[in-house]
């Protein structure tokens, strides 16, 4: 059997660490399976699966922004996809290409690798972007029975409180009675200590909670520093990134590829940023 191609499409994708992440898994696992990252340009995403067809591309990470218009161009959506409106894989089934969202279930297996299981927990999820809402579907799915969601602006909260029957739109004093805390914005990424550069203020967290940060760049943030300094155990968000790919190679070769692996090469190729 010749090689076979598994590929990303986004815009941009040159600092993507998935062609790293994957191409580790692949060999790991003795798979005669390439990966690499082509830069697709926004409403170009339906063209970029016609190609998947024509040339016979065997598996397809998406990420921004091509997200939504991927969940309109496939055959089927798998459940989570169909509600979050939003595909970051791609897989065939027979002829059709069949549409999933890994990332919210990336997000729980990341937690459970951790011995932390989130069914009947209280979550804070602060956001309510994509990664917010990927969350908050899965956190629902898993069978937290009560999820708060923070953010700015109420009516983007709203939207994804709708997700998961468990859901409702917070209040600030919600952070404090979660059992888990989870950032899912971008604030802190990068690195970044400037004023106001923490999902929430850490005066609001406790030493009996688990404080999830998304952002992996850098792994430990400013924000999960500090959560640690008041004793709460933390999590970073590396391990979301690498159980989302992880499920994304198992509906591609069908076998739950090796995290360990997968993670010690993100964490080389963050080193060298």
């Amino acid at each position: 059997m010749s090689r076979r191609l598994a590929a990303l499409i986004g815009s941009p994708v040159a600092h993507s660490l998935s062609p790293v992440i994957h191409q580790a898994a692949f060999d790991a696992a003795g798979v005669d399976w390439s990966y690499v990252a082509f830069d697709v340009a926004e409403g170009q995403a339906a063209a970029a699966l016609d190609a998947m067809r024509v040339l016979g591309i065997a598996g397809l990470s998406v990420t921004m922004p091509h997200k939504r218009e991927i969940a309109d161009a496939v055959d089927r959506l798998e459940p989570a996809a169909r509600a979050l409106q939003s595909v970051n894989t791609v897989s065939w089934d027979g002829d059709d290409l069949v549409g999933s969202s890994t990332d919210g279930a990336g997000f729980v297996a990341s937690l459970a690798e951790v011995g932390i299981d989130v069914a009947d927990a209280r979550v804070a999820v602060i956001g309510a972007g994509g990664a917010a809402r990927s969350v908050v579907d899965a956190l629902g799915r898993a069978g937290s029975t009560d999820i708060t969601v923070l953010n700015r602006t109420r009516e983007h909260a709203e939207l994804a409180a709708t997700l998961a029957a468990a859901a409702s739109v917070g209040i600030t004093s919600d952070i404090g009675r979660a059992d888990i805390v989870v950032n899912a914005t971008s604030i802190g990424m990068g690195g970044d200590t400037s004023e106001g550069a923490m999902p929430c203020d850490p005066s609001m967290l406790h030493a009996e909670q688990i404080v999830v940060d998304l952002v992996y760049h850098p792994i430990r943030t400013a924000w999960l520093d500090a959560a640690d300094a008041i004793g709460a155990r933390t999590v970073d968000g590396l391990g979301m990134l690498i159980h989302q790919a992880a499920l994304q190679q198992e509906r591609w070769i069908g076998v739950r590829p090796d995290t360990v692996v997968m993670r010690a090469a993100a964490e080389a190729a963050l080193a060298d940023r």
